[in-house]
């Protein structure tokens, strides 16, 4: 340091030369230098690039999330326009009038035998109804209020369906069997006539037979036959056409009254409502 310093200060050309020597010396050091504080300025910028990339990264990430939950929701609304309109089609085109209802419970104690809707005897409802969506038949109402009846699906035990296989012109009472594992639902029918030719595949509908059912409903597919034990009749296990797990709406078909009749039942209505 005494040396540098001796040499700035040397006179006139002794000292020109001196420094023009220690430039000269020094210059190699001073590239050193300068090459380190460029790169450490280089790895600075990187590293805030590298910030800078995660923030974006961050807000791409979080842009992503909107746009997939924005892409369900409206995923979901297309999937229940389409199924409204499939439905109004379908009453459009059914010659019974049907009043449409939406599901707004569920039996806890087993889900799927039975449901509530939210329309009731103010609608025309009443217990012995036909209950169907435009897959198939799903049950049969109960009891009614106001403004919601129950449903008994086809899945319970206790709901039974006369049937038809038009293939065969085989008839049989059908019950239900609950829910398999799978989450698909089973009926069974009874009382088939052991000589008739029953396949896995033949279209299952109501027969019209006890006046709560009109007759034609579709209710799905034989999946499997067996011969009873006692050997007088066959059983068939149905596999039903609806997906009972996942009802939203469905239409309750509500019988043809005459006008005397329906005269009656109007005023009813009107005195329990007053009451």
């Amino acid at each position: 340091m005494v040396t540098l310093v001796a040499a700035l200060n040397l006179p006139g050309g002794i000292g020109n030369r001196a420094r023009a020597g220690l430039r000269e010396l020094v210059a190699p050091l001073q590239g050193v230098v300068t090459t380190a504080v460029r790169r450490a300025g280089g790895a600075r910028d990187a590293i805030r690039g590298i910030g800078d990339l995660a923030e974006q990264n961050r807000i791409m990430e979080k842009e992503l999330v909107r746009l997939r939950n924005e892409l369900l929701t409206y995923r979901g609304l297309d999937e229940e326009n389409r199924s409204l309109r499939r439905q109004l089609t379908y009453r459009d085109r059914m010659p019974s009038k049907l009043v449409s209802a939406e599901v707004i419970a569920r039996d806890v104690g087993g889900w799927w035998h039975t449901l509530r809707i939210g329309k009731g005897y103010l609608e025309g409802l009443g217990p012995n109804m036909a209950a169907i969506t435009p897959d198939g038949l799903v049950g049969r109402t109960l009891d009614a209020t106001p403004r919601t009846a129950d449903v008994l699906l086809i899945s319970d035990p206790s709901c039974r369906v006369p049937v038809l296989l038009p293939r065969t012109g085989a008839f049989g009472i059908m019950a239900g069997r609950g829910q398999a594992p799978t989450g698909a639902v089973y009926c069974r029918i009874d009382f088939i006539n052991k000589n008739l030719e029953i396949r896995p595949g033949d279209e299952v509908v109501t027969s019209g037979l006890g006046g709560i059912f009109p007759r034609g409903l579709l209710v799905g597919s034989i999946d499997s036959v067996t011969m009873d034990a006692s050997g007088l009749y066959q059983q068939a296990m149905v596999a039903v056409q609806s997906d009972l797990g996942r009802l939203g709406h469905l239409f309750v078909v509500v019988p043809e009254r005459d006008p005397a009749e329906e005269l009656l039942m109007r005023r009813a209505r009107e005195a329990r409502e007053r009451q």
